[in-house]
């Protein structure tokens, strides 16, 4: 089978793969859809993010949905032929943080397409699959497999809002209205926060953001004193979301964010410094969000149902055998929010 395999920034090739053998616990699936995160673009165009680093040929990949093709021996709660999103998280379920239902923490988490350990964990872009029967989520026969692969960074999305302690009522700022971004508004309106502000220095994701339940949208490029009447009164926000990983977008967001407000940094954009003093003064209580792991059963629950409608982040969808072309084009924020590559060959 043909897999897309990362060797070095920029060095993004088509090459045969050997399929494992299926095991008594297991899934055989032909991948149909695979998003490009911002993980893979790091990969891509730089061989890595902050301290990680290539150091094999790795597969990318862990956005995906796909159709069971063969079933092990002792799986009797899926079918074949059956349409699924699979979850790309695979904790040991034996370590500390497992057994404190921190699965995403899981100290030999095998999550597709991470450089973090050595040997690589290989990634999902490739045209079949050996899954775990677990990691297997039917998808609603009227979800597109396209939609279904929205999965993965819904559930990112739904985690953080999980961090914030709940949204329910509350004032809403969202920096950084990618995907993740855009999806988690999404889930924000589910989860039933009063109002949700969006802002962005593009109208293309400004744009999304509307579309998945945004009240106001802010374009920082153009309208840069546009956040200026959400700093009266030490601030108007009780949570934010910082999507961007703009050091920029985070220390704006102490300017707005209420005093005893929480900020949830989502974006990873690197090592940044803080002004502390402002932090301390108004007492913000500053949280990171990391992966997810449960939230991915409820993210196709809610794509299932049609409770969060995910087609608005989608840009496009470029068959395998363009796929350079796919990340080159995902690269490109002016034309693309979720670029998609189909692997499907019927």
């Amino acid at each position: 089978m043909r897999a897309l395999v990362c060797h070095a920034p920029e060095d993004l090739r088509i090459e045969n793969v050997e399929l494992p053998t299926l095991g008594a616990h297991q899934v055989q699936v032909g991948v149909a859809f695979g998003g490009i995160c911002g993980s893979d673009l790091h990969y891509f165009q730089h061989g890595g993010f902050g301290t990680v680093r290539i150091k094999q040929p790795m597969a990318l990949g862990h956005e995906i949905s796909g159709v069971i093709q063969a079933l092990g021996d002792q799986v009797n709660t899926l079918t074949v032929g059956q349409r699924i999103a699979i979850s790309p998280s695979r904790p040991c379920s034996n370590c500390s943080f497992c057994l404190l239902g921190q699965q995403n923490h899981c100290l030999n988490m095998r999550f597709y397409g991470s450089a973090m350990p050595f040997p690589h964990i290989q990634g999902a872009f490739s045209e079949q699959l050996i899954i775990e029967a677990s990691q297997a989520h039917p998808v609603a026969d009227h979800l597109s497999l396209s939609e279904a692969a929205l999965a993965e960074p819904l559930s990112v999305g739904l985690h953080a809002i999980g961090r914030a302690g709940g949204v329910l009522g509350k004032q809403v700022l969202v920096t950084g209205c990618g995907p993740i971004g855009s999806l988690l508004i999404g889930g924000l309106r589910r989860a039933g926060a009063a109002r949700i502000v969006a802002a962005d220095i593009a109208e293309l994701p400004l744009t999304c953001a509307k579309q998945m339940g945004a009240d106001e949208t802010i374009n920082l490029r153009t309208h840069a004193d546009a956040m200026d009447k959400y700093k009266a009164d030490k601030g108007q926000f009780d949570v934010v979301f910082e999507a961007s990983g703009a050091e920029a977008a985070l220390r704006a967001a102490l300017d707005v964010i209420t005093p005893r407000g929480i900020l949830v940094t989502v974006g990873m954009g690197g090592d940044m410094s803080l002004p502390m003093t402002q932090i301390v003064a108004k007492e913000i209580e500053l949280r990171g969000t990391f992966r997810f792991h449960a939230e991915f059963a409820t993210a196709v629950q809610f794509l299932n149902q049609g409770l969060i409608n995910g087609k608005p982040v989608i840009t496009s969808i470029l068959p395998m055998d363009r796929a350079v072309q796919a990340f080159e084009l995902a690269c490109d924020k002016s034309q693309s929010l979720k670029v998609q590559i189909a692997f499907e060959t019927a």
